[in-house]
């Protein structure tokens, strides 16, 4: 499957804001959009943006945020389409379900690009099997964990300590010592702080 192999800090120049790509980088002097707002770039006027590319610059924020390629993109779109509601949130609570997603959400990743990486690389188990697809889709009920063996892992000990002080959402219950995680709800939107705006990209695709 193609992926994007460029700089990250390279697509949130794009869409002129912080996507937190890098997880905790991005909120250190070091982060090329803090450097950015420090110096003054460019002369002249700005040319406007037309409505279309508001649009598309919403669009690019979720893709390049859950970090998925276009095609991939527009087949969840197309499912949240399909699904009874408003089609905007439809797809945040579906981009949110990817497993990725909710190990980036448990703390076991500083980004979901790291999250990507251990599930990927088989540190993850759904339901008592090690899974190795991302984009794959938890359901209620499911158990997300560290396999045991991972656990004895550097890596791993070190989320121990650091997983003590970060916040897990209310629809997944966390085991800290364990790393054994559940999801007990649907995503709660009220609590993802999303940097993009699902209205708009109903509209993009509606066009």
């Amino acid at each position: 499957m193609a992926r994007y192999i460029g700089s990250v800090c390279h697509l949130c120049r794009r869409v002129g804001d912080k996507l937190m790509l890098k997880g905790g980088r991005c909120q250190t002097p070091k982060c090329t959009m803090e450097h950015k707002r420090r110096v003054k770039i460019g002369r002249g006027r700005r040319r406007r943006v037309s409505d279309r590319g508001l649009q598309l610059v919403e669009k690019q924020k979720a893709r390049f945020s859950y970090g998925m390629m276009e095609r991939q993109f527009r087949r969840f779109f197309a499912e949240a389409e399909r699904q009874p509601g408003v089609t905007g949130d439809n797809l945040k609570v579906m981009l949110e379900k990817r497993l990725d997603n909710v190990v980036y959400r448990l703390g076991f990743g500083d980004s979901r690009a790291q999250a990507r990486q251990l599930v990927l690389h088989r540190h993850i188990t759904l339901n008592g099997r090690r899974a190795s697809v991302p984009s794959r889709l938890v359901k209620e009920g499911d158990i997300v964990a560290v396999k045991e063996t991972s656990m004895r892992t550097e890596y791993f000990k070190r989320v121990l300590e650091e997983i003590k002080a970060k916040t897990v959402p209310a629809w997944l219950s966390l085991d800290r010592v364990k790393l054994v995680a559940q999801v007990v709800s649907q995503p709660i939107l009220d609590e993802a702080s999303f940097k993009f705006d699902g209205k708009t990209i109903v509209e993009y695709y509606s066009r």
